[in-house]
């Protein structure tokens, strides 16, 4: 009978034994636990905030559509789109303006050529100007007798790509300051179609070019000729008398004028 309360003190006291040792056991594999099933969130946390202090114009990705609540990264942005904005004009201008000169350079060329003479050109009636009346251009149209005779020659050529024959039907003509003068041109389409074509000319020595006045002439003109047609074109032309009071027209006795023929480039493409 003894016996039995002495093995259920043992019994007590084995109990005791192994209960205090998985509380100690618990208590030691609780930290390791812990270790394993915290998430890096903090980590990601401190690594993006060393980089942000290391690069000062980083911003951290927000989830409000990608947009930055930097606001000096927004400044930066506005500001490149303002450049390329403006590089985009800039280069849009200068297309346009290239496209509008190319239109505009021919008649402008002509405009200045009959205006000035420049480039040897001869003008439509030297000195005048919006204001000059037909009376003013008649004074100018008076032989200057006391002054001797300039000779004015004449010459053509022809394009390598119009079959055309231009002569001028005269060599040459010997007039006075402020004396009228025709002259002709010969034109005859070698060709078994009709073609388009247009006239420049120029004068020599380009310093009498200002006094080289044309009444009537068919340069920057389209003409047309048919197949084997010949057709004569006139030249009504003076020298200005103002030459005379020119010292750079000193020991000028003769003056060439010439004639050359291009076909028409829209003609080309027919």
């Amino acid at each position: 009978m003894n016996s039995i309360p002495r093995i259920g003190r043992r019994l007590a006291a084995d109990l005791s034994s192994l209960r205090s040792q998985l509380q100690s056991s618990s208590s030691s594999s609780s930290p390791s636990q812990k270790r394993f099933f915290t998430p890096n969130k903090p980590r990601r946390a401190q690594h993006q905030q060393q980089h942000s202090s290391q690069h000062p114009h980083y911003h951290q990705p927000t989830p409000n559509g990608g947009k930055s609540s930097n606001p000096e990264m927004d400044r930066i942005h506005q500001l490149y789109r303002q450049r390329n904005r403006s590089t985009a004009y800039y280069t849009i201008s200068v297309i346009l303006g290239t496209v509008a000169l190319s239109y505009g350079s021919v008649p402008m060329y002509k405009m200045i050529c009959q205006t000035t003479g420049w480039g040897g050109q001869p003008v439509r009636a030297h000195g005048t100007a919006p204001t000059t009346t037909a009376e003013d251009i008649t004074a100018k149209l008076s032989p200057v007798t006391t002054s001797p005779r300039i000779r004015v020659s004449f010459s053509a050529s022809v394009s390598d790509l119009l079959d055309w024959k231009f002569v001028p039907q005269q060599r040459e003509v010997r007039v006075l300051p402020g004396e009228t003068a025709l002259a002709f041109y010969t034109a005859t389409n070698n060709t078994d179609k009709d073609i388009i074509g247009v006239a420049t000319y120029s004068v020599t020595p380009a310093q009498v070019a200002p006094y080289f006045s044309k009444i009537q002439c068919f340069c920057f003109e389209e003409q047309r000729l048919q197949a084997g047609e010949t057709v004569d074109m006139p030249v009504f032309f003076y020298l200005d008398p103002d030459l005379l009071n020119d010292l750079n027209m000193r020991g000028i006795e003769s003056v060439v004028l010439n004639y050359t023929f291009f076909k028409a480039r829209y003609d080309e493409q027919k």
